[in-house]
């Protein structure tokens, strides 16, 4: 089979479409015949050796945790699921042809398989990092660097829960935010006092690691109620990073359910075969996605 593979830390070039054995379903897992994997900001980092301190991995190595796809093995002590099933979920490798999944779900009614490989680590995260924040119904979140995956699963589940959400994002995606109920308004000189003629603010995301943790802190005037999941240096201001996955098949069966009310939707900005995925990565390291990237296999 086909996989995207790196064999050294580093820029995107590292990125090789190679011929690799296929990967078979162990007890607990399924696989699945990739239709797309979902692109993370994770993975470049990972391909950058950012996280070899607290998760190091061997070489050469796969790329991609989020993919779509039929269900093509069923391990021992799965239940069910059944093969020929259309899945999305959370596995490794995913930038191949065959990926082994650890958490799926199915795909809910309508939705194509690009769609559903860019559900699965951005509404794990947002569920993640809004429930750490603490926001209740009637309160209000700020969410820096609002318009990619994250951020806009973020908006449409807390506008769900009642929750008022302020977003950040360049001038080009204000519309967007505010098309997912958002109080919008951009970056740039004198952004915090826009953001207070909003609202007051009760607890705020960094979702991009612009460097605003400071200006978040004092926003919230508390740096216990500031989340980042992109700044690994925001604990040296008080704040919270937060990094490690809670329950993520848990993630996908509300996703499901929210999908399938009609109260989340992600767009797919871009799709990339397996043999650009330098271009994804070179992409979604530039920032400022409308919502997903995704790879098409």
């Amino acid at each position: 089979m086909k996989r995207v593979s790196f064999a050294e830390f580093g820029g995107p070039d590292v990125l090789q479409l190679v011929d690799a054995e296929e990967p078979h379903a162990g007890p607990g897992r399924i696989r699945i015949a990739v239709r797309a994997a979902g692109v993370n900001p994770v993975d470049w980092r990972i391909r950058e050796g950012q996280f070899q301190k607290v998760r190091p991995i061997e070489l050469p190595a796969g790329v991609g945790q989020d993919a779509s796809g039929v269900v093509d093995e069923v391990g021992e002590g799965v239940e069910g699921v059944e093969v020929g099933e259309h899945v999305f979920g959370e596995g490794s490798s995913t930038y191949a042809e065959f990926a082994v999944l650890s958490a799926w779900a199915r795909m809910p009614e309508g939705l194509t398989f690009a769609e559903a490989a860019g559900y699965p680590s951005v509404v794990e995260t947002a569920l993640r990092i809004i429930r750490q924040a603490g926001v209740r119904s009637g309160q209000t979140l700020l969410a820096s660097g609002a318009s990619g995956g994250v951020g806009s699963a973020v908006l449409q589940i807390a506008r769900d829960r009642g929750i008022t959400v302020i977003g950040t994002a360049g001038a080009a995606n204000q519309d967007y935010l505010r098309s997912l109920g958002a109080l919008a308004t951009t970056y740039g000189e004198g952004w915090v006092e826009r953001v207070r003629r909003l609202g007051h603010v009760d607890a705020a995301l960094d979702l991009a690691g612009s460097g605003v943790i400071r200006e978040l802190v004092e926003l919230t005037g508390d740096p216990r109620k500031v989340i980042s999941i992109a700044d690994l240096a925001a604990p040296e201001l008080g704040a919270r990073y937060s990094g490690v996955a809670g329950s993520v098949p848990e993630a996908l069966a509300e996703a499901a359910g929210l999908i399938s009310r009609g109260k989340l939707h992600i767009p797919v900005e871009k799709s990339y075969t397996l043999a650009e995925a330098a271009a994804a990565h070179i992409d979604s390291h530039a920032g400022h996605t409308r919502g997903r990237r995704v790879v098409l296999v």
